[in-house]
């Protein structure tokens, strides 16, 4: 990023507007906009088991595909989204996603067949890539630092009420009608958003900052961030870490009507969780300033990881009853809150001058290589809550073991070592 660049950004951060937006408004635009994502998973969830029944689905761990397939769709299409934003601005490709997303999400609505109803989720995740690459890069275009971890933690604390209120919308409807209304639905919320974004998201890629749309130039994007250690090894974190929320998602109606048997309170405690990363969220913007993203994020991890352990043994010794499954997940999700904004926002630090490019990568490695581990992880359940814990002490430690080489092997350092 050149000199005026980083005039440009921080006049941004110190203004209460950003780009002619009142900064409120960006939150909360952006929030609504990476929202969308959250609202295709977490509305249908307590419908999974009447669409296996409706669309003859017989084995239970393949209803876990309609969310697979939209996790496929939306990690692959966002390689292609963060070159075409860089080239063309943020803007355009944007609309582009929002249609796509719209129309896959009415088509899924009359879907005759299983098999129809995975394609159409797989296009819907094509459109939503759209949102995740150009929120993240319209962020990075507009603040730096500590700065963008705030902003991005604020963001995540309002895109997290999503899941808060999602499932319970999603049982509402299946009280009154069937699961095809929950897709219509879905459809016509992402278009409401859809109209607030085209109305009021500024293009925050100055014309000087747009780069070619070459194969030469796209291949030479990514080789700059595979080739910066930092960026790369952040990247790689998140993606693990990502895979334990993806493997949880999966298999959390299984777990908690199967198993527990909590029938139609699954959106009540499915909330709680969520609500409590909300706040945690809020709270991560808050300590990220005086403590730096480093510090915050990697005991967070610790903790995360001491959690998962202790769930694990906890399994195969005593068992686990619903109570203490409560509790053990909330805890893990406290520090879970304080990763996904902070190694974002480590990732993408080195990588100012190709945004689009370098959020599209970290959202593919995220999405697409943790929504696998997460449906691996999701497809070992076994009626137990076993697999999951396992599942999450695995991933929790192969991320402490990429942030050890990104650090060299020190922890807690405010700033990035010696490349």
């Amino acid at each position: 990023m050149d000199q005026n660049a980083y005039a440009r950004v921080a006049k941004a951060q110190a203004s209460d507007r950003v780009f002619g937006v009142p900064r409120w408004e960006f939150i909360a635009l952006a929030a609504a906009l990476m929202a969308l994502n959250s609202l295709a998973i977490d509305i249908m969830l307590p419908a999974l088991q009447q669409i296996g029944g409706s669309l003859g689905v017989e084995t239970p761990n393949h209803r876990q595909y309609v969310i697979t397939s939209y996790i496929i769709g939306f990690g692959v299409a966002q390689l292609f989204y963060g070159p075409l934003a860089d080239r063309f601005g943020r803007r355009p490709p944007l609309i582009s996603g929002l249609i796509i997303y719209v129309l896959a999400a009415a088509a899924a609505a009359v879907a005759p067949t299983f098999e129809t109803l995975l394609l159409c989720r797989l296009v819907q995740g094509v459109g939503a890539a759209a949102t995740r690459v150009i929120t993240v890069s319209v962020v990075r275009d507009s603040f730096e630092g500590r700065r963008m971890a705030e902003v991005m933690s604020l963001i995540f604390m309002v895109f997290m009420a999503v899941p808060v209120i999602a499932p319970s919308i999603g049982q509402l409807i299946m009280l009154f009608a069937t699961w095809h209304f929950i897709f219509a639905a879905m459809a016509g919320g992402a278009l409401l958003i859809s109209g607030w974004g085209i109305l009021r998201l500024p293009e925050t890629l100055r014309p000087e900052d747009r780069r070619p749309f070459t194969l030469g130039t796209i291949l030479g994007g990514f080789r700059v961030v595979l080739t910066n250690r930092v960026a790369l090894c952040y990247t790689l974190a998140s993606t693990f870490v990502y895979a334990t929320m993806f493997g949880f998602v999966n298999c959390s109606q299984q777990i908690y009507v199967d198993l527990y048997g909590v029938g139609e309170m699954f959106p009540v405690i499915f909330a709680g969780v969520a609500g409590l990363i909300a706040v945690s969220n809020f709270a991560n913007s808050r300590l990220v300033g005086r403590l730096g993203m480093r510090r915050l994020s990697q005991g967070a991890l610790l903790l995360f990881l001491a959690i998962s352990l202790l769930w694990f043994f906890l399994s195969i010794t005593v068992g686990i009853p619903l109570f203490l499954f409560i509790t053990i997940f909330a805890s893990a999700m406290v520090p879970f809150a304080m990763l996904g904004s902070n190694f974002n926002t480590l990732a993408m630090e080195p990588l100012g001058s190709l945004a689009g490019t370098a959020s599209a990568f970290l959202g593919f490695m995220q999405t697409f290589f943790g929504g696998i581990l997460g449906t691996i992880i999701g497809q070992a359940y076994n009626g137990t809550v076993t697999p999951l814990a396992a599942g999450f002490c695995l991933v929790s430690l192969a991320a402490l073991a990429v942030i050890l080489v990104a650090e060299r092997g020190r922890l807690f350092q405010p700033h990035n070592p010696p490349v």
